[in-house]
């Protein structure tokens, strides 16, 4: 494996390599959908697709920048990307899904050149008048971020989750509904592999429906996270597992036409049983979402967030997360339509497992992206998007102090 250094000396200028195999794809995969029809579908059910992605990212590895040095970290990337999504509805039932293969490649960083894979299945069913629910299962392999990372080695991460719910009305104006999920999350790189789990969570709640569609209730839920790797806390290794229990409102609101508040929050309590004392951290969590249509054209999302989250890191395995976005999209003409999106967070690693010298440690991001999309004929979309990440970190929790800004390019073909 070559080392970072020696990969800066090994770059080559990454226009000349770069440019024509992108040139050649785009007229490919531009010339593929004039040549037929916007709705040549196999069927009503399946619906073919390809896309194409052409990346620069300045600072791939998401790395730090000393005083006084330079570093040259950016590459580029292409992603070809090929599938179908799937619909079908049999009687009262609804089977969706989807199925990709990705293949990705890098100018430079060329050890991190991979395949991606992505598949969903989901069985929306109804029994009678009063019984619904889901069944579904997803799987996703593609390659780990590096923001909590100080590596430069291919790490893909495979996830996979398998769901199961159901929804019993018993009064036109109540219901109640259970639920059941498994998540489990496994790494390539060795050094990553302490971060393989899996997640059982469990919730109950009911609800009461309003006439206008407006609902208001109560969410009681259990996840229960187990680490592979398991650490000793009196050795100064961190044990990962934790028990998280939740008392949640659950309340959306139809303020007028699309435009809504949603709410799920409450109070919240994760245990780390193999931690020293066993120790716990409680108080409030929760996520306001508001969807606002200020016109026919335009309409704004903004979040706010109090949550307890995984860290996917080498030293610490969860922090707690208070954050904020807003988003705004404006469809510009019947073709034409912009985003722009604006994201702080910061993360409180003071609750990791009770060791206080953890105590007041954290980091913070800052983050921006614009998008342009643009769609000449039905079943075409091309796509330009740039962004800008800064972070504040923390080096004794492995989190980085970094800068990083790139620009992309996507045509997306649905035959």
């Amino acid at each position: 494996m070559l080392s970072l250094t020696e990969k800066k000396r090994a770059a080559t200028a990454a226009c000349p390599a770069f440019c024509a195999p992108r040139r050649a794809a785009l007229v490919l995969l531009i010339g593929a959908a004039y040549s037929c029809s916007a709705h040549a579908e196999i069927s009503d059910t399946i619906h073919p697709f390809i896309q194409t992605t052409f990346a620069y990212d300045d600072n791939l590895l998401r790395l730090s920048e000393f005083p006084g040095q330079i570093p040259d970290l950016g590459d580029t990337s292409r992603t070809v990307q090929g599938g179908f999504l799937f619909e079908r509805p049999v009687g009262r039932q609804l089977f969706t899904g989807y199925a990709k293969l990705s293949h990705v490649t890098f100018n430079r960083f060329t050890e991190l050149n991979y395949n991606g894979k992505d598949a969903l299945v989901d069985w929306a069913w109804q029994l009678g008048n009063r019984w619904q629910g889901h069944l579904g299962t997803s799987y996703l392999e593609t390659l780990a971020p590096f923001t909590d990372t100080n590596s430069d080695q291919r790490n893909l991460r495979t996830q996979r989750r398998n769901y199961a719910d159901a929804t019993w009305l018993f009064h036109p104006s109540w219901q109640v509904r259970a639920g059941f999920s498994q998540f489990t999350a496994d790494y390539e790189l060795p050094a990553q592999q302490i971060n393989n789990r899996t997640e059982n969570a469990t919730e109950l709640g009911v609800d009461y429906l309003a006439a206008s569609g407006s609902k208001v209730g109560i969410q009681l839920r259990q996840l229960r996270s187990n680490y592979q790797f398991k650490g000793n806390p009196l050795f100064g290794l961190p044990d990962n597992d934790y028990t998280q229990d939740e008392i949640k409102a659950n309340v959306l609101w139809l303020v007028s036409g699309p435009t809504k508040l949603s709410f799920l929050g409450g109070w919240v309590r994760r245990t780390h049983p193999q931690s020293v004392s066993g120790t716990s951290s409680s108080g409030a969590n929760g996520r306001l979402i508001a969807d606002w249509v200020a016109t026919g054209k335009l309409r704004f999302n903004a979040n706010l967030w109090r949550e307890f989250q995984v860290v996917e890191g080498g030293i610490v395995g969860s922090s707690l997360n208070k954050g904020a976005s807003l988003a705004a999209f404006w469809s510009a003409t019947a073709k034409v339509g912009l985003n722009a999106q604006l994201r702080h967070e910061k993360r409180d690693f003071s609750t990791i497992n009770g060791f206080t010298a953890l105590d007041g440690l954290s980091d913070a991001t800052n983050g921006s992206s614009l998008g342009l999309t643009y769609a000449p004929v039905n079943n075409i979309q091309l796509e330009l998007d740039a962004f800008r990440d800064r972070r504040s970190g923390n080096p004794i929790v492995g989190s980085n102090t970094y800068r990083a800004k790139g620009v992309s390019f996507s045509a997306n073909v649905q035959f």
